[in-house]
């Protein structure tokens, strides 16, 4: 199968969670019963979400985030209510205006800022830490490392972001096409070799001040999913 580019992979991206499985997302990002596979998602998603937050200070008060993928803003809100100015960006225009929706009255005094489209696409300006939570685990090995040397000069303390951990389990799962088992699966997901990625960014020139911090891994049913802090020195 040839390798897409990162716009095409972007596009196929955009149109699964704008419209193939928007409702399914919007469901399993809900308290709505879901089948016993998408139980286990959205137990390991909860619980990746939980450990990213913990991962930031728990007073955010005027710091500026970047919830990069930011879905139905679940993580969002919760750093906004711990006083943060959040900017949150998808490509997915129905999520968004989900989370907008959902958003409701916000607790606490930080604020949210919903935009759509690609992060790559805008011009942001700085931040103090960025979140990329399963964001860029759909990109080739190549685009996404290529995204974390672009963005990371624009960010001034932490940088938390998400990927696939190369396992004989998601290598398996990935050839029998079953993330999801019905026609609205999501695009393929890349898997990544944790010390390949650790020795890449110690390498990388665009990254010299940045050191590898915390890492955490969550394996639960069809959620396999391994977080990597990356701080500025």
């Amino acid at each position: 199968m040839p390798t897409l580019s990162y716009e095409q992979r972007r596009n196929q991206i955009e149109d699964y969670f704008d419209r193939t499985a928007a409702a399914t997302w919007a469901k399993l990002t809900s308290d709505a019963p879901v089948g016993r596979i998408r139980q286990t998602v959205r137990e390991g998603r909860d619980s990746m979400r939980a450990n990213l937050l913990n991962w930031l200070p728990d007073d955010l008060t005027g710091k500026r985030i970047l919830d990069a993928g930011c879905g139905t803003g679940m993580l969002a809100v919760e750093a906004a209510q711990r006083g943060a100015r959040v900017v949150a960006i998808d490509l997915s225009a129905t999520l968004v205006q989900l989370a907008q929706e959902r958003i409701g009255s916000l607790r606490g005094h930080g604020s949210i800022e919903f935009l759509v489209g690609d992060m790559r696409d805008f011009d942001l300006g700085d931040f103090d830490h960025v979140v990329a939570m399963d964001s860029l685990i759909h990109y080739s090995p190549s685009d996404g490392f290529s995204t974390l040397e672009a963005m990371a000069a624009s960010v001034r303390e932490s940088f938390i972001f998400t990927f696939a951990p190369r396992t004989r389990l998601l290598a398996t799962m990935h050839a029998v096409g079953q993330l999801f088992p019905r026609s609205n699966r999501s695009p393929a997901i890349e898997p990544v070799a944790h010390d390949a990625l650790v020795k890449s960014i110690e390498q990388s020139a665009a990254m010299s001040d940045w050191v590898v911090g915390r890492d955490f891994r969550v394996n639960r049913g069809f959620y396999i999913s391994h977080a990597l802090e990356i701080v500025r020195r």
